[in-house]
């Protein structure tokens, strides 16, 4: 029997050849397992927004994200110092413009303030983006109803995308998912945002005909915290404590309606009640709730136990009202617990009590420090993030090279420390006229404008220093002026007593 050769091939690979690689990313992500099109929350979105309306301190929490993140406008700043010029103030100006269009329904920042608020009920937000017939973001819209969105994995080939960086074109593949959002029977689907295709927005489709504009889908940018496919609320640690709190608060307040009973035991030795104060009773307890069971009277009626005729010392029926009034509920249950919750929920979003109008226990300098803390820890990056998103997504096929959009902060700067480190400053000789008039204005919100001339980068210490040593020499030149005078008037008094001699 004869054994077949097998053929071997071989390459050789010299170093000035390309190794080629993959160009697309190979990981397996989480949701790639499974057979549906489209994916299902780990938890109902919608329970999740019943839990932030009835607990007592996430609404605060939200709150405080939403104005602190985004309420204070959306600027424009150049990306770094550069001289004016016609061209880059047409940028300025093209970019202000873009961002105060993208919706006229509300100020741009209200958008992300509602952005700010869905992604931290539900862990995630959608944003409706409406191009023009040339590509660029024209409008921007809000999507309210987030449980309505559903989210398919992403699906068919790589697509080949361009992303604008300082200016050069370069090359990515990207795979898209699609959205579709069901309300009341009818269904709208969306293509996710940066996918070029187009795609039907009644069937989801992708088609390559021109089909009418009416008739193409729109982008959704979404806004998702965490890596899963419909986010993670940043508090999903403490939904146990948010639920216990809320329980809670039911029974406190369930004590109004049922738990405002009598406070005494009814005894009763030598007797039975009466079938009548048996009812009576009976009536007086369901009776008894709320508000209008105050102050009732009762009235209660006994028997004898024999079937004597004669009522004797010893078988008179003895009634006894014990009180239970120590073992009333005096105040709400469960204190410690619920403030523990509180702090708990709020050690989730890194918020001190001065957020959340929890305290009123603080002095300036307790208050300077906890908004600095939190500025840096929490506000100040949630910032940056949402800005990129602007910058590097939202408003990246307009091709701005040197303006950029940011979020605006508030001033927590401490004037006293200012002064101080202006003190520190010009006295080791760093303050420049041109640095010290840009502080002094952006301390009032103005933009300032350098002083004429180079003396205005040139340290105030070292102007001083430099005036000082030209008054020396100044000073040095007319004392040798003096003493000149002087000698020659001593020669022409030596000449003159010589000849007199």
């Amino acid at each position: 029997m004869s054994k077949k050769n097998g053929k071997v091939c071989a390459k050789i690979i010299k170093s000035q050849s390309v190794v080629r690689k993959s160009d697309t990313p190979q990981n397996i992500k989480d949701n790639e397992n499974g057979y549906s099109e489209w994916l299902t929350p780990d938890l109902s979105l919608t329970g999740l927004e019943h839990m932030v309306a009835h607990s007592t301190i996430l609404p605060q929490c939200i709150n405080a994200y939403k104005s602190n993140i985004a309420g204070f406008g959306i600027g424009v700043r150049y990306k770094e110092d550069v001289t004016d010029s016609e061209k880059l103030e047409n940028e300025f100006k093209r970019m202000q413009e873009v961002i105060d269009c993208l919706t006229f329904e509300c100020d741009t920042k209200e958008v992300f303030e509602n952005i700010v608020a869905a992604r931290e009920t539900y862990g995630i937000a959608y944003l409706e983006v409406i191009r023009n017939a040339i590509g660029e973001v024209v409008e921007i819209s809000f999507i309210e109803n987030v449980p309505s969105i559903e989210k398919s994995r992403q699906q068919g080939d790589y697509i080949d995308v361009e992303y604008n960086y300082n200016g050069k074109k370069i090359n990515r593949k990207k795979q898209f998912c699609k959205y579709r959002q069901k309300v009341n029977f009818k269904t709208v689907y969306f293509k996710e945002f940066g996918d070029t295709r187009i795609m039907n927005k009644d069937t989801g489709e992708y088609v390559t005909e021109k089909i009418p504009s009416e008739m193409q889908a729109n982008e959704i940018l979404e806004f998702r915290l965490g890596n899963k496919p419909y986010g993670e609320v940043r508090w999903i640690g403490q939904t146990l404590g948010i639920d216990g709190s809320r329980k809670a608060e039911n029974l406190n307040n369930n004590y109004f309606e049922n738990g405002r009973h009598t406070p005494l035991a009814i005894i009763l030795n030598g007797g039975t009640l009466t079938e009548s104060s048996f009812n009576k009773l009976e009536t007086y307890m369901n009776d008894i709730k709320g508000e209008a069971g105050q102050h009732s009277f009762l009235l209660l009626e006994a028997e004898n136990n024999n079937n004597k005729v004669d009522f004797s010392e010893e078988s008179k029926p003895d009634i006894k009202l014990q009180s239970l009034a120590d073992i009333l509920q005096h105040d709400e249950l469960f204190q410690d617990y619920l403030e523990n919750n509180r702090k708990k929920v709020q050690s989730a979003f890194r918020l001190p009590d001065l957020y959340v109008g929890y305290t009123s226990d603080f002095n300036r300098a307790t208050a300077q420090t906890s908004m600095e803390v939190t500025e840096e820890q929490v506000f100040q990056t949630e910032r940056q993030s949402l800005a990129w998103i602007i910058n590097n997504k939202l408003l990246e096929c307009y091709n701005f090279e040197h303006v950029e959009a940011y979020f605006k902060e508030p001033d927590i700067s401490n004037p006293d420390d200012l002064y101080k480190l202006l003190n520190v400053c010009s006295n080791a000789g760093g303050l420049t006229p041109n640095k010290a008039k840009e502080i002094i204005y952006n301390l009032f919100g103005e933009v300032s404008d350098d002083f004429d001339g180079e003396w205005g980068n040139i340290p105030l210490a070292y102007i001083k220093y430099i005036s000082a040593q030209t008054n020396i020499e100044k000073s040095a030149d007319n004392c040798n002026d003096e003493m000149v005078s002087v000698m020659k008037s001593v020669r022409s008094m030596l000449r003159k007593m010589n000849k007199g001699g």
